[in-house]
């Protein structure tokens, strides 16, 4: 099973990615939503090397689709998500 992370900072753009994700994943993959606004998930950004928001990691590599642009429905499954 996949994993799939999603960081945010309870923005109004991080909240329609994380139900894009949760509606995208397959039924076996383990999506984690991790927020900035804690110390545990502001620790899992710096150990990830995530400097922006909304981030969607694959298996603990940033997904494509989010390091330039909008993410759609499209790159999350190109990514491998579902």
């Amino acid at each position: 099973a996949r994993q799939i992370e999603v960081f945010t900072a309870g923005c109004p753009l991080c909240e329609p990615v994380v139900e894009m994700v949760r509606q995208t994943a397959c039924s076996g993959c383990e999506v984690i939503v991790h927020s900035l606004r804690e110390g545990a998930g502001a620790q899992r950004a710096r150990e990830a090397g995530v400097l922006r928001v909304p981030m969607v990691l694959v298996d603990g590599k940033p997904a494509p689709c989010c390091q330039n642009g909008a993410i759609t429905v499209e790159g999350l499954r190109a990514a491998g998500v579902g």
